[in-house]
């Protein structure tokens, strides 16, 4: 707790910089707007009961077989070589994943859960399931660290928008002293007229329209589409 008897509300907007972060003291957001995080509340929010987050592609597959589970994950953007699903929430519909385990591989979402290991309690945050991330982190009363998964170490927009965007909803009940967290609920506040104009100069945003996946865009910048809370228990997310 902070000086001001409130706990502290920090972002971390690269996982290079995670290091400077009090992990161990904080329950932890991990945030990949486009598309690893939205993908993992759409799953479990349609039914499937669990998702076990991997680095590798060779643990996907390899995993996946002991459990006769779905692979799925990407590089880049596109459905990882080797694995049969890949990292868009519409893929994950009721019909075709409840029930169902899910192992995921993504560049940079995945990773940063492995990094975050020590923290009291991980979650997964994205605008899908932003409500229950704010409700969540209120009633726990514990330091936060919301932490950008970015583009391989590099800060991008959308995962700033949606800390942003926590930090406006519930920065009443935290001490914000970081400029970090000023810097995107000040980005955020400037963009949420709307977002998906605003994410049209990202990178990751021209990455995935030359893959023609607006629609993905689009549903990954819509609050509340799948409005569930992937909590991190004994390496499986599952619905808290």
């Amino acid at each position: 707790m902070t000086e001001s008897n409130k706990p502290r509300l920090e972002v971390c907007l690269s996982p290079a910089l995670l290091h400077l972060y009090d992990v161990k003291s904080s329950i932890v957001v991990i945030i990949d707007v486009l598309r690893a995080t939205s993908t993992i509340c759409t799953a479990l929010a349609n039914g499937a009961t669990k998702i076990i987050p991997v680095a590798t592609v060779e643990e996907c597959v390899n995993i996946g077989r002991q459990l006769e589970a779905i692979t799925a994950g990407e590089r880049d953007g596109k459905i990882a070589e080797g694995l049969k699903h890949g990292n868009s929430p519409f893929e994950y519909s009721r019909d075709f994943i409840e029930g169902k385990v899910m192992v995921l591989t993504t560049t940079n979402g995945t990773k940063l859960l492995h990094m975050a290991k020590d923290a009291v309690q991980i979650v997964t945050g994205s605008f899908p399931n932003i409500s229950a991330v704010c409700d969540y982190l209120v009633a726990q009363k514990q330091n936060v660290i919301l932490g950008c998964a970015a583009w391989k170490d590099r800060v991008n927009l959308e995962d700033t928008l949606f800390a942003g965007a926590v930090v406006s909803r519930i920065r009443e009940h935290f001490d914000v002293s970081c400029d970090s967290a000023i810097a995107a609920e000040t980005m955020y506040e400037a963009s949420k007229g709307d977002l998906f104009e605003a994410m049209k100069n990202a990178t990751h945003f021209k990455r995935l329209s030359n893959f023609g996946l607006e629609a993905d865009i689009r549903y990954c910048l819509t609050a509340d589409g799948a409005n569930v809370l992937p909590v991190l228990r004994n390496g499986e997310l599952v619905l808290g």
